[in-house]
């Protein structure tokens, strides 16, 4: 099995030279590169065959680095970060500080906190949020395991992690709940 700091350090280096990674979350796996990079988002809306700003979130290490890239965000979202026993995706309010190509026309990011090990330390180690699409051409079906995974997709990406990494994945896609500026929400997937 690699070493999870080098295959960390490997992924980092390749988000920071502008490419694309494929990597394991604590759901599916992902296709992600640095957040704030247009020109990396760019190339996974090719590889993907998609241009749906809604389609991509973005993965953060902690609540305290989800608070930069959102603006006026109602407590009750932070709180819920903090209490779910499950994968969580929030869709916020006022995103900033990312790439325009990942903010839909509302001015909202969809921002989940993995409960996965080489997430965080990629996350703490590039100092950015990470992109973080389902690993399939749009319109496929998720794959919910590495073999499952399209290899044009495989293909189609600048580095794949380690597939040890994979560990105790869901092999489901998060929860999503999106909040307004009131602290109204409505559940998109339960």
């Amino acid at each position: 099995m690699t070493d999870i700091k080098s295959e960390v350090r490997r992924a980092v280096e390749t988000l920071r030279q502008g490419g694309i990674i494929l990597y394991p979350t604590d759901t599916v796996w992902g296709i992600g590169c640095d957040a704030t990079n247009s020109d990396a988002v760019a190339k996974i809306y090719a590889l993907k065959r998609s241009t749906d700003k809604n389609s991509m979130l973005v993965i953060v290490d902690s609540i305290d680095r989800a608070a930069v890239y959102t603006d006026n965000v109602p407590h009750v979202a932070w709180d819920l970060m903090e209490v779910t026993d499950k994968p969580l995706t929030l869709i916020l309010p006022g995103a900033h500080g990312i790439s325009h190509e990942l903010i839909p026309d509302e001015g909202t990011i969809g921002i989940r906190v993995p409960d996965h090990e080489f997430c965080h330390q990629m996350c703490r180690m590039l100092g950015r949020p990470v992109v973080s699409t389902s690993a399939n051409i749009s319109g496929m079906p998720t794959p919910a395991r590495f073999d499952e995974i399209d290899p044009a997709v495989k293909d189609g990406v600048d580095m794949v992690v380690d597939a040890s990494f994979e560990a105790d994945a869901t092999g489901k896609a998060s929860s999503i709940i999106a909040i307004d500026r009131s602290g109204a929400f409505k559940i998109i997937r339960p």
